[in-house]
């Protein structure tokens, strides 16, 4: 994954591999979007723990953000699900080698 700064704390998440945008549906659903649009847009916040949290620019649910977040599995969560202190919510970006 690549992870473009857009502006100030809002970056874009694309796939090096299939060239699509991570993007989120009003209904907190994540998918690959071949066009960059306002849905591809994450606040990106560095947590205490030195993790990175991304929540959705353009959706909120009920007045609270949703989160990027992956369960156990590595299968995409519901952006409503998760909560920014919830682990599954926690990515740590790195650089490639």
């Amino acid at each position: 994954m690549e992870i473009r700064s857009v502006s100030v704390g809002v970056v874009a998440i694309k796939s090096v591999s299939t060239g699509l945008y991570l993007a989120m549906s009003k209904k907190g659903t994540l998918f690959g979007s071949v066009k960059y649009n306002p849905s591809c847009k994450f606040k990106e916040r560095i947590e205490e723990n030195g993790y990175n949290t991304y929540a959705s620019l353009r959706w909120k649910h009920g007045g609270r953000q949703m989160f990027v977040s992956l369960n156990g599995r590595g299968k995409p969560r519901r952006g409503h699900k998760a909560r920014r202190r919830h682990p599954s919510t926690h990515f740590l970006p790195m650089l490639p080698s």
